[in-house]
């Protein structure tokens, strides 16, 4: 082309995307340089989600010879730097109007897909597998770092799943097999009364009064007894129209409100069994709660040493969404129960009332009398109680010397004579 020629100087127009969305491919092998170009063949892969701003734009570029395979694309970390620091274009040239059309374009960098195991029936096997196979593949090939730590940890689950569950079938089998079901069942039974024994009060079978079976002082401290004077002095100083109104409001549980009906005269026994019910009652309110989220779960007026022994006697620590709760579980119910039932023997004169404190405590019956024979009570229907007299429907728990022999529970029994 003559440089003075009128009307032959070359111009070019810039022409956006070659097709919509999909900037032109520049491509550049990192294993070498192709001896024969025109013998690739090129797909492209596009994200369906074209909504995301983001993820529309990405791009995965396969090629193909008759030696080798080569994938490249334009996200994730083996990404060139280079197509976020720069724009790329190319220039197509028509020689007869000289003027030349620019297209957005984009550097795929390519690299060999190499395996040792690519056999001509893989596309059959991958055919055979199950929608989450399938996907757990597109995972390990495209997914995001989440999505394959995800993929990992539940692979290392389900294989340690396997492994637990074979090891627990092969030992059960060994056991039943070495001991026999009827030795196994009786084995139960006695495991369920020691389930329950690690949440009781210190037991000393060797003592020689009732009082001293459980003792006080294991129930309530020197300084938690001193503690329950000054809220206490309310349960102490009530008057008949004040435990009126308590019991129309029911402020307090049954088995408190129809103890403070028989208070001693002396002041001293007043004082004492006041302190007594204000503890038992707060122990029972306290196994109403759940998951404590304050810090002063009974309020201002419960001493700040109760408020400690609760929280570090009858709670169990859980982990929620990264931080530790103090939680009221079953395990922790059990142990308040048996606390309560301690601590109502002592003021009744070793027989309290089972029945009142089952429907305070919101329990089934046959949970309340496994915690009791645990306790090694003796029980029997109410008969010649003041105000009970026409009840037998009520249970009376006796603690008396000796001991009676731990008994198994009534479910571990019914499944005994059911086998």
């Amino acid at each position: 082309m003559a440089a003075g020629s009128a009307g032959a100087a070359a111009t070019w127009r810039y022409r956006g995307d070659p097709e919509p969305g999909q900037p032109a491919a520049l491509v550049q092998f990192s294993n070498g340089r192709l001896q024969q170009p025109g013998a690739m063949r090129f797909t492209v892969y596009r994200h369906r989600d074209t909504a995301h701003p983001r993820k529309r734009h990405r791009r995965i570029l396969v090629s193909e010879s008759d030696r080798l395979s080569y994938v490249g694309n334009n996200f994730g970390s083996g990404v060139m730097k280079c197509n976020s620091l720069c724009r790329y274009f190319v220039g197509v040239l028509d020689q007869d109007s000289g003027q030349m059309e620019v297209y957005n374009a984009e550097i795929f960098n390519m690299q060999p897909l190499l395996s040792d195991n690519l056999l001509h029936d893989d596309t059959k096997d991958y055919q055979k597998k199950s929608y989450r196979e399938k996907m757990d593949l597109c995972i390990e090939a495209f997914g995001t770092s989440r999505q394959k730590r995800a993929l990992s940890s539940r692979r290392m689950n389900a294989v340690g799943s396997d492994v637990l569950s074979s090891a627990v079938t092969k030992a059960a089998a060994n056991i039943i097999d070495a001991k026999g079901v009827t030795a196994l069942i009786q084995d139960m039974a006695q495991d369920d009364v020691q389930n329950i024994s690690v949440f009781l009060p210190p037991c000393n079978e060797d003592a020689d009064k009732p009082e001293n079976v459980y003792k006080f002082e294991d129930i309530l401290s020197p300084a938690e007894y001193e503690a329950l004077r000054v809220p206490a002095a309310a349960f102490a100083n009530i008057t008949a129209e004040e435990l009126a109104k308590k019991s129309e409001e029911r402020s307090h549980c049954c088995f408190v409100l129809e103890e403070l009906k028989f208070l001693p005269a002396d002041e001293r026994s007043r004082d004492h069994k006041a302190r007594c019910l204000w503890f038992l009652d707060t122990l029972i309110k306290f196994s109403y709660l759940k998951v404590i989220k304050k810090k002063h779960p009974m309020g201002p007026e419960c001493p700040h040493i109760i408020s400690r022994k609760l929280m570090k006697n009858f709670t169990s620590l859980t982990y929620n969404n990264g931080s530790v709760q103090n939680l009221v579980s079953a395990s922790m119910k059990a142990k308040i129960t048996a606390y309560v039932i301690v601590l109502a023997l002592h003021i009744n004169n070793f027989q309290t009332d089972l029945t009142l404190l089952q429907n305070d405590l919101k329990l089934q019956e046959s949970r309340m009398l496994d915690i009791t024979r645990a306790l090694r009570l003796r029980i029997s229907k109410a008969k010649g109680l003041p105000g009970l007299e026409n009840d037998s429907n009520h249970k009376l728990g006796t603690l008396s010397l000796p001991l009676p022999v731990p008994k198994a529970s009534v479910d571990q029994r019914k499944r005994k004579k059911m086998n």
